[in-house]
């Protein structure tokens, strides 16, 4: 699974959740919400360190993941993630 995060997205992170050199992102589905690849559930993240990352990226330190325990939410899926700058807020794409 590749992962991709933008510079914006990026920043982001750092400014909204506070994520810096050393730090681990997971992304990961949770029930409730939309997303347009599983009905009733939608993306979340925490910070903690992998486990068993099916598939992550590194970006000026701070590394970015999917567990292989959450393959049934991306299902063959990659992952993008940009910024929308008139919402404020990440835009996750499945790609």
């Amino acid at each position: 699974m590749k992962i991709e995060i933008t510079d914006t997205a990026k920043k982001w992170f750092e400014d909204e959740v506070g994520v810096s050199n050393g730090t681990f992102v997971r992304f990961f589905g949770k029930y409730g919400g939309t997303s347009p690849i599983q009905q009733g559930f939608s993306l979340g993240i925490e910070l903690v360190e992998p486990r068993n990352p099916l598939g992550s990226t590194e970006k000026e330190g701070v590394t970015y993941f999917v567990e292989d325990g959450d393959e049934w939410y991306f299902s063959g899926h990659d992952l993008k993630v940009d910024y929308d700058e008139l919402k404020d807020e990440p835009i996750y794409e499945y790609l």
